[in-house]
């Protein structure tokens, strides 16, 4: 599946005191080998610590440093992982302050700082020298001949690269690593001694983020703590682990113990946001050097306990204030852009079918929002209801009380004498309740609100979302169809969060009850008749699976181009206490039949605002032909 784990360590160090530092180091790797890392990343100048000023000019300390490198390199020979400490680097009368790559008893590489501060509390060129235009060399320590030494060291192991900077490198204006990451690199680490300061932990926070996110790579982050000398700085051994964007792990500051953080990266969905994204290709062209790729080989990387988050929801913030937040600014998307709509249009009035659903009750609720913001008086809305033979009572009675509650146009027509004569024109027996009869209903209802929207001057709102699209659940030409879609990208389990958000947080009373019904309500067309009792009998995750796996499929297939293979192995991780590996690989299978079955649906769809990072829309985010097989899905 190609996934790695990585580890960040802040050991407890003595300053100037080698020998102290780097049985702590030690300690800390074999930590994380009990965690199963492949790739351990310590503080700047880890084997000195950082605070050692004008004692890195010692020859003493220098030697000692040097020798502890060694001890390393031996400590680590039966060791699958590769480690990367920091340490003073002397050469040609030159002293660098550079991380040491190390992997089973070799230093496979020294990377220099580039950017050296020295302004308000650093003066770090006052002993070290910038490797910024150093040319990759080999060099020779007492121990190992022959050592990459430079700043475009870029570490191979198959899919896995890994690239390195220190500190400061990162807060500059073009960090080393976008270079590196342009040259290849997927895995970025940084060796720093960051100080604290008010607010400072923040801003690093977002720095590290956000270089992950521009390089569409996982950085890994380790800084000095709290025992490094404290004459004028305090550290607090931040550790960080990020991956395009998202922060995968964070520890608390200020720890007094050795310290690890670990997190699992997905090199392939580093590997697909790459593939997709133009501009990251181009930029290449730009680097001004060439990457020195030096290969090494892990044992395994394999994880026995893969403890990597996985949201069950991808499309859905888990934290509830983001959710709020999202969900405010989704409603803005939406009416903003059916705005432009009806201006572009002169258009006063909107049509709308309501069921009493989900989809059909966000579309009003953004038509609402619309004709609010557009001064346009919500008599102008008008909504429709349209029982059939499968209309229940619960989703009928909430429709009107929807409609009525929320002041529009409210107009019922019965289609079942409509569908009966349609029945009787095509010679289809009523009592065979196959596609035919569902489609015949679906497509009766869209012929009324189309002639209805042309006889008002008004535009036919479409109501269906993202994940019916995906699945090709509605009827070709009947709820496929309208003059404008506003949920066309947004996903069923988000849409019932947007909902939710607007029962709870913008509205009250009456509006708000009938909304929080509407929610407990179970998803159903209501194409076939109702049980004796008057209840629901189509239920639309019984026939094509629940959404939230649904849901979680499209993302992952879309998002990344994950193969089923590692959806599969994703969703077990995700929905490990709520479906069996058998369910889930049948619901599987079941979403790619029908997305590759149902293209042409998605091939000719009306216009609709593009809200989130995935869309099916044929003319921006799905080229994809309408005859291709899912043999090689399946």
């Amino acid at each position: 599946m190609n996934f790695v784990k990585v580890a960040s360590a802040c050991p407890v160090t003595k300053v100037a005191d080698v020998d102290f530092n780097l049985e702590n180091i030690k300690k800390c790797i074999d930590d994380s080998l009990v965690k199963e890392s492949k790739v351990i990343v310590f503080p700047e100048l880890s084997i000195t610590s950082y605070t050692c000023s004008d004692l890195f000019l010692q020859r003493r300390l220098l030697d000692k440093s040097e020798n502890a490198l060694e001890n390393l390199c031996n400590y680590s020979e039966d060791k699958d992982i590769l480690i990367a400490v920091g340490a003073p680097f002397e050469h040609n009368n030159l002293l660098y302050n550079a991380a040491y790559i190390i992997f089973k008893g070799k230093i496979l590489g020294i990377v220099p700082k580039s950017y050296l501060p020295n302004y308000s509390e650093f003066y770090e060129k006052r002993w070290f020298s910038s490797g910024l235009h150093v040319d990759t060399d080999l060099i020779d320590l007492s121990f190992q001949k022959e050592i990459p030494f430079g700043t475009n060291l870029i570490f191979t192991c198959g899919d896995i690269k890994i690239a390195f900077e220190i500190c400061e490198d990162l807060w500059v204006t073009i960090p080393p690593s976008s270079y590196l990451s342009i040259l290849g690199a997927n895995i970025i680490c940084n060796l720093s001694a960051s100080n604290e300061l008010v607010s400072k932990s923040d801003y690093r926070k977002n720095l590290i983020s956000n270089q992950s996110a521009r390089c569409m790579s996982a950085y890994v982050y380790s800084s000095a703590g709290v025992f490094e000398s404290t004459t004028d700085l305090l550290f607090s051994g931040h550790l960080m682990i990020s991956e395009n964007g998202s922060t995968l792990a964070e520890n608390e500051r200020f720890q007094r113990e050795n310290e690890i953080i670990t997190g699992i990266i997905d090199i392939n969905k580093l590997k697909a946001e790459r593939l997709k994204n133009v501009s990251f290709r181009d930029s290449v062209a730009f680097c001004p050097f060439k990457g020195k790729y030096i290969n090494f080989a892990f044992d395994n990387i394999e994880i026995s306990t893969f403890d990597r988050y996985i949201d069950r929801h991808p499309f859905v913030p888990s934290n509830e204030h983001e959710r709020d937040v999202r969900c405010e600014e989704i409603f803005n998307i939406q009416a903003s852009a059916l705005a432009k709509r009806f201006c572009h249009t002169n258009s006063k009035k909107a049509v709308i079918g309501i069921s009493g659903g989900l989809d059909s009750t966000l579309a009003l609720l953004v038509v609402v929002k619309t004709f609010d913001i557009l001064g346009l008086p919500r008599k102008n809305i008008v909504t429709i209801t349209m029982p059939g033979f499968g209309t229940t009572d619960r989703t009928y009675t909430n429709a009107l009380d929807l409609c009525n509650q929320l002041g529009t146009d409210l107009r019922e027509i019965n289609i079942v004498e409509a569908s009966l004569q349609h029945f009787k024109d095509i010679g289809h027996k009523a009592e065979i309740h196959d596609v035919t009869y569902e489609n015949v209903q679906a497509r009766e209802r869209t012929q009324i609100l189309m002639d209805l929207a042309n006889k008002e001057g008004g535009l036919l709102i479409g109501t269906g979302d993202l994940s019916e699209l995906a699945l090709g659940w509605c009827t070709y030409n009947g709820d496929h169809m309208s003059m404008y879609s506003v949920n066309c990208s947004i996903p069923k389990t988000l849409v019932r969060y947007l909902v939710k958000y607007v029962a709870e947080k913008q509205l009250s009373g009456k509006v708000s009850e009938t909304l929080l019904d509407i929610l407990d309500t179970p998803v159903s067309p209501e194409l076939l008749p109702k049980d004796k009792n008057g209840e629901i009998t189509q239920k639309t995750e019984d026939i094509v699976g629940p959404y939230e796996l649904h849901d979680f499929f499209l993302y992952y297939f879309i998002k990344q181009g994950a193969t089923p293979e590692k959806i599969l192995f994703l969703a077990k991780a995700a929905f490990k206490d709520y479906y069996s590996e058998e369910e889930i690989s049948k619901w599987l299978n079941m979403f790619l039949r029908r997305f590759f079955t149902q293209q042409f649906k998605r091939s000719c769809l009306p216009d609709g605002p593009k809200v989130g990072t995935i869309s099916l829309s044929p003319r921006g985010d799905l080229r994809m032909p309408s005859d291709a097989s899912y043999n090689g899905w399946i």
